[in-house]
């Protein structure tokens, strides 16, 4: 993990501007996919999907219903993904679209766990909406739907992303480099 230096801002990644179009193009393409007289349940993976998760939900012509879902992942090297619930979904996911929305796409494991435990809500389709990804972390195969941007290997911040609390705030996802 890298050590941020205090003196210095991350370097932009993508721009705050950059980030506002894309989010504009992904609600388009949401659009097209559910049907503008049902609902549709935007579920955030808090809590780094919330500033995604709001700007995109305000581009969303169709009703949309808000919930969170919150995990701790636990694990050491021989079993990752193991997932616990700190914050359980609210709504009712049973026979309603649902968009789980999330910051980042990393190795896998935990978001693979995360949708099958949704799947067993039995909701009338499961979707993934993901602002970054990584591939070439990937160990575990999950299906991102609608994909924002997909970066390289770096440690990045802002835009709810955070290290150790800090950064969520920044307008753009900036890059923190080692020091």
């Amino acid at each position: 993990m890298p050590s941020p230096d205090d003196s210095a801002l991350p370097e932009t990644l993508l721009s705050a501007d950059r980030i506002t179009a894309r989010i504009g193009e992904l609600a388009q393409e949401i659009a097209r996919d559910y049907p503008e007289d049902e609902e549709l349940v935007c579920l955030g993976v808090l809590k780094g999907s919330v500033f995604f998760m709001v700007d995109l939900v305000r581009e969303l012509p169709m009703p949309v219903a808000v919930d969170f879902f919150q995990t701790s992942s636990y694990g050491s090297a021989s079993t990752p993904g193991e997932v616990v619930i700190k914050k359980d979904v609210d709504l009712s996911l049973r026979d309603r679209h649902v968009l789980l929305v999330e910051d980042i796409v990393d190795t896998g494991h935990t978001l693979n766990t995360i949708l099958a435990m949704l799947r067993l809500r039995r909701p009338k389709s499961l979707r993934l909406c993901s602002l970054l990804d990584k591939p070439d972390r990937r160990e575990v195969d999950v299906p991102i739907d609608y994909l924002g941007f997909s970066i390289e290997n770096v440690f990045v911040v802002g835009y709810g992303l955070d290290y150790a609390e800090r950064w969520r705030n920044l307008p753009y996802v900036g890059v923190v480099r080692t020091v």
